[in-house]
This record gives C-alpha cells, structure tokens and sequence, in this order.
C-alpha cells in the first residue's frame, strides 16, 4: 500500500468510526479542537478532572493531553487519564505547548514521557526543546525551521519510540526512520489560536482508528494543509480563515489529501 492509499484508508476508517476523542487541552483551545473533531469526523469530549479523567479514558477511543494552561489539578487529570490508556494500550498524543517556556512546563512533559505517548504533535522549537533539553522558542511561538527541527525529531522519536510529528510553514512527520513531509496550508494560519492544538486532537482522531502512528499522523497533517489551502484562497484574514477552514475540513474527500504527503 503507498503512501496516498494508506492516508485514504486512514481517512476512510476516521469518518466510518466516528471516534470518540478525550481531550485534557487548554482554555483557549476548547472551543475549535472540539469544532474541528466534529468537522473531521470524530466526537469530542473535553474532561479534565481527575475525578472522571481516568474514567473517560477508559471507554474513549483516542485520548489527546496538552499543556496549554497547566495547573496541578489538570496534570493530575492527565496523568489519571494517560495510566488509563497505557492499561488499554490505546494511542494518545501528547501536544507540548510552550515546553520551553519555564521549568514547570518541561518538568511535566518530562513526567508524561515516561508514560509513552505514541505521538508527539509541536512545533519546531518545542520539538528540539523536548529532544535537546535547549530551550526554544518565544512562549507558544517557534523561532526553529523545520530543518532544524528534522534531526532532532528522529533523535526524540528513537529515544521515546513515538512518532513525532512537527508543524510549521512545512509539516514533518517520523518514527526515526522513515521521514515524510506535508506541504500546503496558508500563511495566515499561524494567527489562529489555537489551531495546533486542534491538529494534535485531530491526529489523535486518526490514531485511534489506526495503527499506523506515523500515517496516520500524515493524514491529520495532509487534512488541514488541504483545508488550510482551500479556506486561505478566499479569506480576508484569520477571522474568516478560522470559520472556513472549519468549513473546508467538513468537506474533505479522500481523494483530496492524495499527493499531499511525501517522502524526500
């Protein structure tokens, strides 16, 4: 199966399962991580609390933890949620928003680590923070290209055996092994709060239909650079960007995210 057929098959299976996703993510994300698993095929539910997090867990089909607006409340939330997984051995991904920022952050990263996340969704500079210990980045921004970013991500991906999978002006996704790359979306993206994170709870989405960490993180990429793509093309700005990229990722086919995903 090639490359193009395995992203359909992903995607395929996402909008014949409908997966029910558990998200632990922040404030700011809620509303459009939620609207853009519904609008990908997926159901959402946010649930923090570490007096149902484990619960849910346990009878969600995908689990996505990200670090957005920590507070020792949540992290006990993720970690009663992520032991859950681990004894369902069920996918979850882990989205480390603004690791470098302060000892706090890395130090929870650090300890959801160790609970084996099967992939790992940020940007450049949080990704060669993780990998290299060297912070980076401006709070949730990245100031690392992606070529940068390449070598340290199979370094990581080796060390912790997730797929790690890097967003930006050119998405990157590996095992360690194998290397592919996304291409498309706008350039006003980035001025969308939240918008990464809404990726990780996608991504989420397609592990838990498949198997194939490193494909099926392809596909969550390849759906919003298409989106990204069509919805810039007749927007004014990331207000109307932000609507319509919602809108663009509902009307996704299979065939649209053919070519999308290479290997160089």
């Amino acid at each position: 199966m090639n490359i193009d057929e395995s992203v359909a098959r992903v995607y395929h299976d996402l909008q014949a399962q409908n997966p029910l996703v558990h998200c632990i993510t922040n404030y700011v994300s809620m509303d459009i991580a939620a609207n853009m698993l519904n609008a990908a095929g997926a159901s959402p539910a946010m649930v923090h609390d570490t007096h149902e997090a484990e619960e849910f867990a346990s009878i969600a089909s995908g689990l996505m933890i990200n670090i957005g607006t920590p507070s020792p409340p949540w992290v006990d939330g993720m970690h009663a949620a992520v032991r859950a997984a681990a004894d369902r051995e069920m996918a979850w991904v882990l989205d480390p928003v603004a690791v470098g920022a302060t000892t706090y952050r890395q130090g929870i990263v650090a300890d959801l680590l160790e609970h084996r996340p099967a992939v790992i969704r940020g940007n450049a500079s949080e990704i060669v923070t993780i990998a290299t210990a060297v912070t980076s980045g401006r709070g949730v921004d990245s100031d690392t290209g992606i070529d940068q970013a390449v070598s340290a991500a199979g370094d990581l991906a080796r060390r912790t055996g997730a797929t790690v999978a890097i967003t930006g002006s050119s998405d990157v996704v590996t095992d360690g092994e194998h290397v592919l790359y996304v291409e498309g979306g706008d350039p006003a993206m980035p001025l969308i709060t939240a918008l990464g994170c809404s990726v990780s709870a996608v991504t989420a989405a397609c592990c838990a239909v498949s198997d194939d960490r490193v494909h099926a993180s392809a596909a969550a990429l390849a759906m919003f650079a298409v989106a990204g793509q069509r919805a810039g093309a007749d927007s004014p700005g990331p207000g109307t960007l932000r609507w319509r990229l919602i809108d663009e990722i509902a009307k996704l086919t299979a065939d649209d995210l053919a070519g999308r995903v290479t290997r160089r």
